[in-house]
């Protein structure tokens, strides 16, 4: 049998290195298609001020291509985009790469083994499997704000960052208090005459213990490199522990509590607007966020933090519900991203042209958050319960990536048309995963992004990241059904 064809969905960290994968596994027959003129996912995406990675870039990178040039222990964003970039050419994948072409659906042939790709253009390609390296943050979300369509001035989200616009002695309504936020307002507050904040709940925000690197450290990682991959394992250690405080034993959240509250009457004097700022769930319900300078703002003369609700919006302001009307100049959200639904918009159809979302319509779920029963030779990335309380997505990714490396191999070797995950061992490994997740912080009452409508958690992975890489460390084709070629 040849050497299957592979059609990747999405340029980002997942799209890349699934890509990087396959060049260094001998596999040259493989396209990345990435709906944006650019690679690059989040990290080309969100370009608001002050965009940085909130996990120490050490390990938010490639194990495989470690980075001496960063310039902070958290490194912004235009570093990380240009990461990205340098990797992809370093691997040879610009000629595999389709950019600016969206997928739009993709339909598995069961006679032939194949899926047909369709793109937003018309376009169809065949495949013998499919890779969805989509994300679970690509989709920016609006709260449905009476009145919207009225407001007379510019609105955007953080993700969709308008660089055209001077805020500069404008008053600005910013929605939302979660990950983005906490890193844009600070950067905007001294700019603008007036920030009116309005916040659904307050989150829970530790100090940010980033530093620059000097040049002599970049240059002894270079000539040393075994010293960056202890920084590395020292990183994945310490994430790797915080993990018990958000699966099984929350007390251990009393160390992160200490630091926030340390930070809170540090920074925040007003008595009044520090009980505001004091979340009234548990900690880690709701993501954990990090910043140094976040309270430092919100302190300023010129922010008013808004807890009421929004009733409405105006032509030239924003009502909230005891009827206080603000004047604005503009609105920016920072009301993050559709998270539960992971391949959305593309409409993706299986065995007997059952389509995705029917056979996710009580919440996504995937054996390994990788393959889908009824979906023969799709392989998820970042797919259902794989998101962290504590660690790096980007090791989570590369275990995702053996894997599917090594699902492709069996294809290649056992000459069968198709391999398709059994139901039972999906039904069963679901099963155990919701009934993990029962116990842990993120389902103690908290409204968060990680637990769907229906009261299921299919964003987060509820163990340590050691026990997923143990998991997926060898492919079982006990787990699948082999179906041969005709």
């Amino acid at each position: 049998m040849s050497t299957p064809t592979v059609a990747i969905v999405g340029g980002g960290f997942s799209g890349v290195g699934m890509g990087i994968a396959l060049r260094r596994a001998g596999i040259d027959s493989f396209t990345i298609f990435e709906r944006a003129d650019r690679i690059g996912g989040v990290w080309r995406d969100n370009t608001y001020p002050g965009a940085a990675c909130d996990v120490p870039s050490h390990l938010y990178s490639y194990s495989f291509e470690p980075n001496h040039q960063w310039s902070r222990r958290f490194s912004p964003q235009p570093e990380i985009l240009d990461y990205l970039e340098r990797c992809a050419d370093r691997y040879g994948l610009r000629e595999h790469l389709r950019l600016g072409e969206a997928v739009s659906a993709a339909d598995f042939n069961e006679r032939r083994g194949r899926w047909s790709v369709r793109t937003e253009a018309g376009e169809s390609f065949e495949a013998e499997a499919l890779v969805t390296a989509c994300g679970q943050l690509s989709r920016p979300t609006h709260p449905p704000l009476a009145g919207l369509e009225r407001f007379e001035g510019p609105r955007f989200h953080s993700a969709r960052w308008d660089h055209e616009l001077d805020l500069r002695g404008k008053r600005v309504a910013v929605i939302g208090t979660g990950a983005s936020a906490i890193q844009f307002v600070p950067q905007i507050v001294p700019q603008v005459e007036r920030l009116h904040l309005f916040q659904r709940s307050a989150p829970y925000v530790i100090p940010k213990p980033d530093r620059p690197y000097h040049r002599w450290q970049r240059r002894l990682w270079r000539r040393l490199p075994w010293l960056q991959a202890v920084s590395r394992f020292y990183v994945w250690g310490v994430l790797e522990a915080f993990i018990a405080g958000f699966t099984r034993a929350p007390r251990l959240m009393s160390v992160a509590r200490r630091r926030f509250e340390h930070q809170l009457c540090d920074q925040i004097r007003d008595p009044r607007l520090r009980r505001a700022l004091t979340p009234e769930y548990e900690m880690g319900c709701k993501r954990i966020l990090i910043s140094s300078d976040y309270y430092e703002a919100l302190a300023r003369p010129n922010v008013e933090l808004v807890t009421d609700q929004i009733r409405e919006v105006r032509a030239r302001g924003i009502v909230d519900e005891s009827g206080v009307e603000r004047e604005v100049d503009a609105i920016i959200f920072g009301t993050g991203f559709a998270t539960n639904d992971f391949l959305a918009p593309i409409e993706v159809r299986g065995l007997g042209g059952r389509e995705l979302n029917q056979a996710w319509h009580d919440g996504a779920e995937a054996y390994l958050g990788i393959s889908v029963s009824g979906f023969p030779n799709m392989f998820l990335l970042y797919g259902p319960n794989t998101n962290l309380g504590s660690g790096s997505i980007i090791y989570m990714l590369e275990q995702q990536i053996e894997y599917t490396v090594e699902a492709l191999r069996a294809l290649d070797r056992s000459g069968v048309a198709y391999i398709d995950v059994r139901e039972d061992v999906q039904r069963r490994f679901n099963h155990e995963l919701q009934q993990r997740l029962v116990s842990t912080v993120w389902q103690s009452g908290c409204h968060n992004w990680y637990v769907n409508e229906a009261g299921r958690n299919v964003n987060n992975w509820p163990g340590f990241m050691s026990e997923y890489r143990r998991r997926t460390a060898r492919l079982d084709l006990g787990d699948y059904r082999l179906v041969p070629a005709a």
